[in-house]
């Protein structure tokens, strides 16, 4: 912990950075996202097993893109984030720089080429209790599966929490606060709830970088990552597309190759 503080103290110090976004404590010793724009407030800046929020969330904050270059602690989901928002035109080459602690030091990705060779060297972020039961999701039959999601969504307040908690649902204006039409029903019911967990699913389809943190967010516990990761499973193997591994790839469910596996769009 001292080098990431050490760190963001030297960045900040020398102003090649202007704010670092990294984990403080909270109440109740909870980890929160920090802003640190002083380099003597370096020492309120923490690491540790408690500290999962996927930070990349603020870099499309415009009050957040206005305090100038920023540095951002970093989990391995984070790296693939920022790769997402890049390949996504969200994010521009040396806007940013990535800390990524470690036991020894403090590994500093300052383009995204060095990014995208650090997450290549990565294992998947899926946990072995995540890959089994991604595995057992899948063994089902279609109507065992749309059971079990209509049984999960039944249980939506329409709190939106997922939504906020996404750095990838990053639209100034989402298809659930459109009313001329009314896209989305309002009430939390079981067809509003339907089509609303339907549709940012499949927006976040060949997006999604597991960082977990719409579960985590989810006040009632719905397992949405294991619905983000059955379509990033199955955008892999229909496309040979996966998110979050490059600044330059092209998003599969928006670009039509000629040797893609369905000729109807021939």
């Amino acid at each position: 912990m001292s080098a990431l503080q050490e760190k963001a103290r030297e960045l900040l110090a020398s102003a090649a950075v202007q704010v670092v976004i990294g984990y403080g404590r909270g109440s109740g010793g909870a980890a929160r996202a920090v802003f640190i724009r002083e380099a003597t407030k370096a020492g309120d800046l923490v690491f540790d097993g408690t500290c999962l929020q996927n930070l990349a969330v603020y870099l499309m904050k415009p009050e957040v893109r206005k305090l100038g270059k920023a540095a951002l602690v970093v989990r391995p989901a984070t790296l693939r984030t920022i790769l997402q928002l890049a390949a996504e035109n969200q994010i521009a080459e040396n806007s940013l720089l990535a800390l990524v602690p470690s036991a020894e030091e403090i590994v500093l990705l300052a383009t995204f080429a060095a990014i995208e060779a650090h997450v290549a060297a990565l294992d998947s972020d899926l946990s072995t209790a995540e890959k089994a039961e991604l595995q057992r999701f899948t063994a089902l039959g279609l109507d065992e599966r749309r059971r079990f999601w209509e049984e999960q969504f039944s249980r939506c307040l329409k709190c939106y929490a997922c939504r906020a908690a996404c750095p990838l649902c990053y639209c100034t204006r989402c298809t659930v606060e459109c009313n001329q039409p009314q896209w989305i029903p309002v009430p939390a019911h079981d067809l509003g709830n339907l089509e609303w967990n339907v549709m940012r699913a499949m927006h976040l389809a060949g997006r999604c970088v597991n960082c977990g943190d719409c579960s985590r967010a989810c006040p009632v516990g719905i397992p949405l990552y294991l619905l983000n990761q059955k379509l990033v499973s199955d955008v892999f193997t229909g496309f040979n597309s996966r998110s979050g591994i490059s600044a330059r790839s092209d998003n599969a469910l928006s670009t039509f190759k000629p040797n893609d596996p369905e000729d109807f769009i021939r």
